[in-house]
């Protein structure tokens, strides 16, 4: 089968695509600008992650999310920083998602994808979610995945279906995952910031250096 991959340049975008790489024929990697504090950075770490698998790599530009939304993900002094007891804390966690939610971004993400999936022929969508931001983000949970599959038996004639190899881990398995499938560390951006480097004190920096250090790897 052919596929699509939502590529943000993230842990759990990329370990799927390098995943998705022994079962699919990938035709195009899709990364979002919407506006979002991390954009720059975002896109430059989906396209090397791209090219290091000689992948076609596609921007898709979004500003009306931005223009619609007043979520943390647009002003990097308002992204939430999070101590890393609070990543369990089921209130702070939630205070947190709230923060930085971007009105129905995944189900927007997943039908532009689907445009481009049947487009080219394509007939699976593969998209990084997982068990532990689920908690907090019900567009990464199975429900969502399984209403959205049902959506696009009806919204696209090739079958085009939402896949996700991660969707069941937490970030620490999906770190152990990504070191068995060799990725390309160096490149992976999982900031809500953009710089030089990571700020290290966002939650999506805490859950990934947290999972990297009980997998025995440097952040």
């Amino acid at each position: 089968m052919r596929g699509i991959v939502l590529l943000s340049g993230g842990l759990d975008s990329v370990v799927n695509l390098a995943y998705a790489r022994n079962t699919l024929d990938i035709r195009l990697c899709l990364t979002a600008d919407y506006g979002q504090a991390a954009a720059a950075s975002e896109i430059t770490a989906a396209r090397a992650v791209a090219g290091y698998y000689g992948l076609e790599h596609r921007v898709v530009e979004l500003p009306f999310l931005q223009a619609i939304s007043s979520s943390a993900l647009f002003s990097p002094a308002q992204i939430p920083e999070p101590s890393p007891g609070e990543l369990d804390d089921p209130e702070a966690a939630e205070k947190t998602a709230r923060a930085v939610w971007v009105p129905n971004r995944n189900g927007l993400l997943i039908n532009v994808a689907a445009c481009f999936a049947e487009a080219l022929q394509c007939q699976r969508i593969v998209v990084g979610f997982n068990r532990e931001e689920a908690a907090t983000f019900p567009d990464n949970s199975t429900d969502f995945v399984a209403t959205a599959n049902e959506a696009l038996r009806f919204s696209t004639l090739a079958g085009v279906q939402v896949v996700c190899y991660t969707q069941r881990l937490d970030k620490t398995e999906i770190v152990a995952l990504g070191k068995r499938l060799d990725v390309p560390w160096h490149y992976i951006w999982s900031c809500y910031r953009s710089g030089g480097r990571p700020c290290g004190k966002c939650e999506s920096c805490r859950r990934l250096h947290r999972a990297m250090a009980e997998e025995g790897m440097e952040p």
